[in-house]
């Protein structure tokens, strides 16, 4: 049996925001590292279906690998993916991480937001690149502030729009956690300024025997803005899983 690591990114970046894991973890767990649809030159999908297409196009990246048993680790809007994952393909799941995520849906106003984003990137082009959301902290380090507006600037203005009105379209999860019978490490941090470490904290009391760690000081995306942490929480993770799945 062999254990893999799928990391599934925030939006509206893609894959390269997880070098550092790759970079501190693939010596230990093979690390596979997904651009979800219409990021990082991966195909683009139509938004009605998104969550539930991206959970597949992950699993089919897992295709000769080797991987038999995977912990499935997202982030943001990741997070909503591996939340479809769990739903499409759990049999495969030993692990999961649910890191600056929620479980609900968009309400109505979020929903229109959503809208009126996807509507600016269709008409102005990729208009997040110089100015993006709140996804780090204030006192985040000015080149992690530029390696993301980098990522950022490279998306298609179409992928980013049909990833906005899919978040829109998502399904409410919140009434699936109860049901995770995987372990679960659900990771937040206290400057995170999009997602509150509330709802963060609701998943973790939901999931049952789920962990929830606080990352101190970082924003949204605190796999890079504090990557020694979040390696760490990942890493001792990831051997948690590997002894709990020896012992099956």
């Amino acid at each position: 049996m062999t254990l893999g690591l799928l990391l599934l990114h925030a939006f509206p970046l893609d894959a390269d925001m997880w070098d550092g894991q790759v970079a501190a973890l693939s010596s230990t767990v093979p690390v596979v590292p997904v651009n979800l649809p219409g990021f990082g030159g991966a195909p683009l999908m139509e938004p009605e279906h998104w969550m539930d297409e991206a959970a597949d196009f992950a699993d089919a990246a897992l295709r000769g690998t080797g991987i038999d048993r995977v912990i499935v680790c997202g982030l943001s809007m990741g997070g909503y993916v591996a939340l479809a994952y769990m739903r499409r393909h759990g049999a495969r799941v030993a692990g999961l991480v649910l890191a600056n995520t929620r479980a609900d849906g968009d309400d109505e106003a979020a929903q229109q937001r959503r809208r009126d984003l996807a509507a600016r990137l269709r008409s102005e082009g990729n208009v997040l690149a110089d100015s993006p959301p709140p996804l780090l902290s204030a006192d985040a380090a000015p080149a992690v502030s530029e390696r993301v507006r980098t990522i950022i600037r490279r998306q298609p203005p179409e992928a980013i729009a049909r990833a906005a009105l899919a978040m829109a379209h998502r399904a409410d999860s919140t009434a699936d956690l109860a049901a995770i019978a995987v372990p679960t490490l659900v990771i937040t941090s206290s400057a995170d300024a999009l997602i509150s470490p509330d709802l963060s904290r609701a998943i973790a009391d939901a999931v049952p025997n789920a962990r929830l760690e606080i990352i101190a000081g970082a924003g949204h995306l605190s796999n890079l803005e504090a990557p020694e942490a979040f390696n760490g929480l990942l890493g001792a993770f990831v051997r948690e899983v590997r002894e709990a799945e020896a012992a099956r």
